[in-house]
């Protein structure tokens, strides 16, 4: 038998015939390599012992195994490598069950694939989330999964990365059976001594029959192949696990795992791995803000929402959806309705969908109530101003926020690029005064920019990120500037998008290029989305202090001189017939374009897509690195955060920070230097990079430095 430890990760323990195998790693019972080495050396003297009948595999804590440990990402793995471990898991001579609880993820799935017989109990979370980091289960989870279930429902299960619950699993047969007592422990040991009275023969998932059906399967990976090429563009790992499980198919059972191994490793040199994989920490890193670690965070029971707009109606219905009682404060009653009817409206199309009942909703509008007096907030734990993004407007709400609400309550303002320290200073409490800055649709977009006034409390900080946490929202923190980290860097590489334009390139010629390198909408589409006529309100409030000899190009004023304001309009850059929701080339824009190239004295060239992505890119990071270098940003991967989750940045990419890393800081500073014999006023490298080149460094060097 093998000797113990108190602290070794995997516990084994002879109960009645059953070796009970306890994986014991918190927090989440990750893969390393002491769990590798326990469960191979368990496995082992199951085989060897004469008085082991079967084998258990559970987890302690709260999980079964949550995958692979992120400790050894980047790392060479230790041996065994995992692929062995579930190998010798099925491979055993005696009868393996998995009784799973909590989440079985990545490589604890493939474990529990690997395993004889399956058990879930309610709460439990199945999944092979690997394609959201680029890679592929490259444990037999490619091989296992469709033997065990079909095709069709492993390629649904491994290309989306969800997670389904115990009786999805069991309807799948995934799982043979749902515990009764929802004890992963005591279920899985009675399903044990069942299995073992009905004297159940090992039964290896390498023999399951659930490809049986080839032309079916056939069908299924190439309708899956089909789809993914259209849904998936510019990826690399989806695209390889339809091969995997082609090769699951084609293959014999040894075969296909070499295959699977073959194609994960090539996942694993990929780049947009490396750009996945930090986007993966980097959503956890950015969460460490210096007021989280030190301050406690206020309650927040009840939120007040001043302006039921757009915004101000996706805020309630992120409130609302967050369980929290929302107050509404509009001007007047008609306001109010219509603040309440954008509120219904988005729980209205829920219902069309299927996603939410008429009984629901009525429960999520109970927890709504309106009013034209701010008295009524006055017990509210948060107030969130969205109105008109006027300086004046918004000091006239926060007067009326000063006067009513409660001492200890949060005064917040949702100020796409006004200051906040002069908000905060025209009330009593600048010390309760902190930007949240929601990105539209408010509901449904994951960013939250923290945006920190000079005079704020921490605990309000790390109140505010404790509230993007309810509402499951992922919170960026932000100086005070015009327009913070997003629209700051934004404004930057649409004027230099705004150039390009005036220079030869056309908006559509510059949308395509940027869709292509991994966007979801081009610049131009954006604009139409939004509504040109916010940024035509902003460009005039800025034009008195606009240096006078700065490029300035004047195509999009143009257009909203004539009302052409995008998709709520018609027309924009596009045309929208009928209320579409994509656009087509407008001939009469490339007319507009050609006039204001006249009027400019611009003579046009051509532009190819690699040259409009460098400018673009170039831009885009030279912004992001002052807004560093300035500490509006704590560091690189805020940046990358907020433009993953606010802008589309492509995730494989990593960011705007991190893919300046792949392609090398000295290439992008030899670019703006470059750009800057044209315009060296906008082409200004900034400080940071210039630095980081001249030490050879790169922004990740930078990442640990909050």
């Amino acid at each position: 038998m093998n000797a113990q430890t108190a602290d070794t990760p995997v516990k084994a323990e002879l109960r009645d015939g059953v070796l009970v195998v306890t994986i014991d790693n918190p927090p989440v019972n990750a893969l390393g390599v002491d769990v590798r080495r326990g469960l191979s050396a368990a496995i082992e003297r199951a085989d060897d012992d004469s008085s082991v009948q079967a084998v258990l595999i559970v987890g302690a804590g709260r999980n079964f195994i949550g995958g692979a440990d992120i400790r050894e990402f980047g790392k060479l793995p230790m041996p065994p490598a995992l692929p062995d471990v579930c190998n010798r898991i099925e491979a055993c001579a005696k009868p393996v069950v998995a009784a799973i609880h909590g989440a079985a993820l990545g490589g604890g799935l493939e474990v529990a694939l690997a395993a004889h017989y399956r058990l879930a109990v309610a709460g439990a979370k199945l999944g092979l989330p690997e394609v959201t980091l680029g890679l592929l289960p490259g444990a037999g989870g490619t091989q296992r999964a469709p033997r065990l279930i079909g095709a069709a429902a492993a390629l649904d299960l491994i290309l989306s990365g969800r997670h389904i619950g115990a009786e999805e699993a069991r309807q799948l047969g995934l799982v043979d059976r749902v515990g009764a007592s929802g004890d992963a422990l005591a279920d899985g040991i009675a399903h044990v001594h069942e299995l073992l009275a009905a004297r159940a023969p090992v039964r290896r998932t390498r023999d399951a029959a659930g490809l049986a059906d080839r032309r079916a399967s056939r069908a299924a990976i190439e309708a899956a192949r089909e789809q993914t090429a259209k849904k998936s563009r510019g990826l690399f790992s989806p695209l390889k696990i339809v091969d995997a499980v082609q090769a699951a198919l084609e293959l014999p059972f040894d075969d296909g795992l070499r295959h699977e191994r073959q194609l994960f490793l090539q996942c694993i040199d990929s780049p947009q791995r490396a750009g996945l994989v930090h986007a993966f920490f980097a959503e956890r890193e950015v969460l460490k803000a210096p007021e989280t670690r030190t301050a406690k965070p206020r309650a927040i029971a009840s939120v007040g929402v001043i302006g039921g707009g757009t915004m101000g109606a996706g805020i309630a219905v992120a409130a609302l959806d967050a369980g929290l009682p929302v107050t509404m404060i509009e001007r007047d009653d008609a306001s109010l309705a219509r603040g309440r009817a954008h509120v219904e409206k988005v729980y209205d199309a829920q219902i069309v969908k299927g996603r939410m009942t008429p009984e629901a909703k009525a429960a999520v509008m109970n927890r709504w109530t309106g009013s034209t007096s701010y008295d009524a907030i006055a017990h509210v734990d948060v107030a969130i101003e969205a109105v008109f993004e006027d300086l004046d407007v918004k000091k006239a709400v926060f007067a009326e926020l000063d006067r009513v609400c409660k001492p200890g309550a949060v005064l917040a303002t949702n100020t796409s690029y006004l200051d906040i320290d002069a908000i905060a200073a025209s009330v009593a409490r600048p010390a309760d005064v902190i930007g949240l800055h929601f990105f539209s649709p408010a509901n449904l977009m994951k960013l939250l920019e923290v945006v920190v006034p000079a005079k704020v409390s921490a605990d309000v900080v790390a109140t505010a990120f404790d509230f993007a946490k309810k509402l499951r929202k992922v919170p960026v923190r932000a100086g005070v500037c015009d327009g913070f980290i997003g629209n700051r860097v934004l404004a930057v590489y649409r004027t230099a998008a705004d150039h390009m334009m005036e220079d030869g390139a056309s908006p559509y010629q510059i949308d395509r290029a940027v869709r292509e390198f991994g966007f979801p909408m081009g610049p131009f589409q954006v604009i139409d989305l939004a509504g040109g006529d916010i940024g035509w309100a902003a460009r005039k409030r800025r034009a008195a202090t606009r240096d006078p000899a700065a490029r300035y190009v004047q195509i999009a004023d143009r257009l909203c001189e004539r009302g052409w304001f995008g998709q709520k309009t018609g027309r924009g850059f596009y045309l929208y017939a009928d209320g579409a929701r994509s656009g087509t080339p407008d001939p009469e824009v490339e007319a507009i374009v050609e006039a204001e190239r006249e009027r400019a004295g611009v003579a046009p060239r051509e532009f190819t897509d690699d040259e409009i992505i460098r400018r673009y890119m170039a831009a885009m990071i030279n912004e992001g690195a002052n807004v560093v270098h300035e500490g509006i940003a704590l560091r690189p991967l805020d940046v990358d955060v907020a433009f993953l989750y606010g802008y589309g940045f492509p995730r494989h990419r990593g960011g705007p920070m991190k893919y300046a890393d792949s392609v090398g800081l000295a290439k992008v500073l030899a670019d703006i230097r470059e750009f800057a014999k044209e315009d060296p006023r906008f082409w200004r490298p900034s400080p940071l990079l210039v630095d980081l080149v001249e030490r050879g460094a790169d922004f990740a060097s930078l990442n640990h430095a909050a």
